[in-house]
């Protein structure tokens, strides 16, 4: 059990190392120059048009602002609803080509249409503050890219328990400073929910062309920027951002099930998650129930850690408690992904992903 104790102590310090020192993007009144163009793509997202589009016209601080969204596709109201907001451009998408996923393909349409010093790509899930953008641009400093992290909202007791999963992954794994000082590509962290990038380091990098196979394109997106010699990283955004990601279990586990399978990079990468994921997620409830008190020890650090990192974004710190059941149930979703890249079988919002 000495392992699991270790491994518990270092997941530990990184979260209270990254909760220390990462950007934290807070809501007050700021003004920022340049001009904005806000990119929403959507695929039948009518449910969520009014609620997105109504956060994202509030902004304040900007100079210029152009919002555009493009109806994917779409085979609900979407588009009607989108009209009701005669200010923002609705366009149409065009027919999807060979080896591009969907969304991307949608981001790319969307920064050849728009015109803004910096990008501002939103999911129209999320909801944000009235100078959400103006205090995220202003927190890059010198960054040309930034990815302020929502909060993410839950429903349903599968996602209040697997949800805060997201944030304590990276804050538990990556020392966040250093890996953005350094710019190094394989400790990017990005969240495609609310991504902002200066418009000539989104073109000169390759843009959405460059990924457009990859179903992780937050994270690819992120890296070549890095590659190119941009900077950039993630930061803290729950004061200026929510998102609703799923409605319910089975939306949940189709979501995991796309990416999956490419999050740990190759099958050995996947193998090595597993077993540390095991080593510092399960074995220690075990080991506890069976009297061990290093295991106790571990099981006590590593639900610390899981608490302070909902603390840090916005996620109910209570939920920690239930890790070792959110850690089987991601053992779950991994093998649940595998099994889909292997047999074709992946799809999501009704188009095949691979």
């Amino acid at each position: 059990m000495e392992i699991s104790l270790y491994l518990s102590a270092l997941a530990l310090v990184l979260v209270i190392f990254n909760s220390l020192t990462i950007r934290v993007i807070k809501n007050t009144p700021t003004k920022v120059s340049g001009s904005v163009s806000v990119l929403i793509p959507m695929r039948n997202e009518e449910e969520n048009v009014k609620g997105c589009l109504s956060s994202v016209l509030a902004q304040k601080g900007l100079d210029t602002l152009e919002v555009i969204a493009i109806d994917d596709g779409s085979t609900d109201n979407t588009s009607n609803e989108v009209k009701v907001f005669p200010i923002v451009e609705l366009i149409s998408g065009e027919k999807l080509p060979d080896k591009w996923l969907g969304k991307l393909w949608a981001c790319q349409q969307l920064a050849e249409k728009s015109s803004g010093d910096y990008l501002v790509f939103v999911d129209a899930d999320v909801r944000l503050s009235d100078y959400a953008v103006a205090n995220s641009i202003s927190k890059m400093g010198n960054w040309d890219f930034i990815s302020p992290y929502p909060r993410q909202l839950t429903s349903g007791f599968v996602q209040k328990i697997f949800q805060p999963l997201l944030q304590w992954s990276w804050l538990s794994s990556v020392p966040l400073l250093i890996a953005q000082k350094y710019s190094i590509k394989s400790m990017a962290v990005a969240n495609g929910q609310f991504l902002i990038i200066k418009r000539d380091a989104y073109f000169k990098s390759g843009a959405h062309a460059g990924i457009k196979t990859e179903v992780l394109d937050d994270l690819m997106l992120a890296r070549n920027l890095l590659k190119q010699g941009y900077k950039g990283g993630v930061a803290e955004a729950s004061n200026i951002a929510t998102c609703h990601m799923y409605k319910n279990k089975m939306e949940l586990f189709k979501g995991y099930q796309k990416s999956l399978w490419k999050a740990f990079g190759s099958v050995p990468g996947t193998i090595l998650a597993i077993a540390l994921l095991i080593v510092t997620g399960i074995l220690p409830i075990i080991s506890t129930a069976l009297g061990s008190t290093s295991g106790l020890a571990a099981f006590g650090l590593i639900t610390l850690s899981r608490m302070i990192s909902s603390l840090r974004t916005g996620s109910l710190p209570n939920s920690a408690i239930f890790h070792p059941l959110a850690i089987l149930m991601l053992l779950g979703l991994i093998l649940f992904s595998w099994y889909g890249k292997t047999t074709n079988t992946i799809t999501w919002r009704d188009r095949t992903v691979i």
